[in-house]
């Protein structure tokens, strides 16, 4: 415990200028105007060389067939349930982002939750086997950049002949076992949005060893225009343009060097938070190897001393900005409540305990400390705080 007055009890705020939740690693701009400029000047805006300069060197990267890049993880998500042509339910961890459930939906395929594992927030199969009866597909989620042990999954599914797509959103750069993430189960997708490690502003990556699927993504992209107009099915716009190919390939030049800032930080921030009573941070296995996308630690609240809100309104009065992730679960938010899914205590004493805090190839260390300082602060004084909170309603 410091001497430090904390801003909800009155002192200055640690922070005066704030910490941002995130700041994406945006790529020099000049290179990526250098990256554009033959594409621009050729006229070839959209889905050109660049994409596919894009699409071959994530291939040899990862070691897989094939790659196909589209305007976004959850386009990618939907071709990729649309190519498995299903018409049974999709089962998937409720604690994940709604693109999961959405590109399902959007599908017209009802989804069918499953309890996540309390210490890594990843499925948990042993709820999962009792869920599969007439499941149609398993979509499991690589939380917060951590990989879900894909071949567990596998093994889960495969007694019931059924596929397993992997929502890949946060594991660009994530490693199970040594193995780079995208060549698991019948595709794999990747998220490039600002808050990811590879950044494209916007985009999302198909991998898959599979030719028959990554044939669908391609034409499906493109309305199901396989090239002469006569749509094959109902398809998306879903090209990715040159300008983002061009930012992502001048982000993945300093991929690796951002994702080792980011397990610096995220092995600071285990070092200093795991000697305070009621925080747990998200467990990993050993081999494995976190993009840390996400930093997350779960608060018990009658060890901890107070609730997961109250470390929330404490952090944003220093000026820490912080998110939520996953709360609400995808099965409490409205557009699933009709679902009816049931028996997911777990996921939800999960949602209501979690809160990830700022991490991002920037961050300085030393505020890392800092934070790790005020939430340590927040336990030693959880009675005082928990008074001044209720005081101020």
């Amino acid at each position: 415990m410091t001497d430090r007055t904390l801003a909800v009890l009155g002192g200055a705020p640690a922070f005066s200028d704030g910490v941002p939740f995130v700041r994406p690693p945006a790529p020099p701009l000049g290179e990526v105007f250098a990256r554009l400029a033959p594409s621009y000047e050729r006229g070839m805006l959209t889905n050109g060389p660049l994409v596919a300069e894009l699409e071959a060197r994530v291939a040899e990267r990862l070691g897989v067939r094939h790659v196909v890049a589209v305007a976004s993880c959850t386009a990618g998500l939907m071709l990729v349930v649309r190519g498995l042509e299903l018409d049974a339910p999709v089962l998937m961890p409720s604690f994940t982002f709604s693109a999961s459930a959405h590109a399902v939906a959007w599908n017209g395929i009802a989804p069918r939750f499953a309890e996540c594992d309390p210490e890594s927030f990843q499925l948990d199969l042993a709820d999962a086997a009792g869920r599969l009866d007439g499941a149609g597909a398993v979509l499991a989620t690589h939380v917060f950049g951590a990989p879900c042990a894909p071949e567990r999954v596998e093994a889960l599914a495969a007694p019931h002949g059924i596929p397993v797509v992997f929502d890949a959103a946060h594991g660009f750069g994530a490693r199970r076992a040594g193995r780079p993430l995208g060549g698991n189960g019948s595709a794999e997708v990747f998220s490039l949005t600002p808050t990811k490690p590879l950044v494209a502003g916007e985009g999302g990556l198909v991998t898959t060893n599979d030719d028959a699927i990554a044939h669908g993504v391609r034409i499906g992209r493109d309305y199901g225009n396989p090239g002469d107009y006569d749509t094959q099915f109902v398809g998306l716009n879903a090209r990715m343009s040159e300008l983002h190919a061009a930012v992502a390939l001048v982000s993945l030049e300093r991929l690796d060097e951002h994702l080792d800032q980011r397990r610096r930080l995220a092995a600071r921030y285990q070092a200093g938070l795991g000697a305070v009573p009621g925080v747990a941070v998200q467990s990993v296995d050993a081999d494995d190897e976190s993009t840390f996308k996400d930093f997350t630690i779960a608060i018990d609240g009658p060890t901890f001393g107070v609730d997961r809100d109250s470390v929330v309104r404490v952090l944003r009065a220093e000026r820490v900005d912080t998110r939520n992730y996953f709360d609400p679960p995808v099965h409490r938010q409205t557009a699933y409540r009709s679902v009816g899914a049931s028996g997911l205590d777990v996921t939800d004493r999960v949602a209501r305990a979690v809160v990830s805090l700022p991490i991002y190839p920037s961050l300085a260390v030393d505020v890392v400390d800092k934070i790790v300082e005020i939430v340590a602060d927040v336990q030693a004084r959880a009675e005082e705080i928990d008074g001044a909170l209720t005081a101020a309603g």
